[in-house]
């Protein structure tokens, strides 16, 4: 008995989860109560507060749960004969979790569009754990590719691992918010190999 209701209030956590995304995807992160996401959930107020203390805590929630596809698929092979190559699958990798993944995607939407990082929403505005994780192992890609002499000169691993992160942050927020028609979205793809074909000996 006690192991089903922890599985159900697990279930019903997810539930609230889901729920903040979409009411925070329709009407914005400062526009939206705890009140409104417990209506839309189908819950009480008082099962929200019971699983996250404030909004902040369910949107911190919500942003680490849609890193999971991330954590998944985009990976770096540290046996990787080229690990150039390695990156760019990587990087292709997460727009296809984006293309993929509906509630991955609108959580990125949120962070990027509906959310003022002001009040108790300021202390998310720097990079979350799973950011920092990518950008660890991308140096780590780089630091790889320069010993193998696939580098072209003049440049170091960390300076290139800052330099595509930033690449596929700009990437990424273009291609939410151009549209299915944007060129971002149409031509993410050769924007990324392309940015690793400039890396490259």
């Amino acid at each position: 008995m006690v192991r089903k209701t922890k599985e159900e209030a697990e279930i019903t956590r997810l539930h609230i989860i889901d729920a903040a995304r979409r009411v925070f995807l329709q009407c914005g992160v400062s526009h939206t109560s705890l009140e409104k996401i417990a209506a839309a959930a189908g819950v009480t107020r008082g099962a929200v507060y019971w699983h996250f203390r404030n909004k902040s805590e369910l949107f911190f929630a919500m942003r680490e749960d849609a890193t999971l596809p991330f954590v998944d698929r985009v990976v770096f092979d540290a046996d990787d004969e080229d690990p150039l190559a390695g990156i760019e699958t990587a990087l292709l990798e997460i727009f296809r979790v984006l293309a993929d993944e509906p509630k991955t995607r609108e959580t990125i939407e949120i962070v990027a569009f509906k959310c003022e990082y002001v009040d108790e929403l300021l202390p998310l505005m720097g990079c979350s754990s799973g950011q920092e994780v990518f950008l660890s192992d991308l140096t780590q890609a780089y630091t790889r590719a320069a010993a193998r002499g696939l580098l072209r000169p003049g440049v170091t691993p960390a300076a290139l691992a800052t330099d595509t992160f930033m690449f596929v942050g700009g990437l990424i927020k273009h291609w939410l918010g151009g549209g299915p028609e944007s060129p971002f979205r149409r031509d993410a793809e050769q924007m990324v190999r392309a940015h690793v074909a400039l890396r490259r000996a």
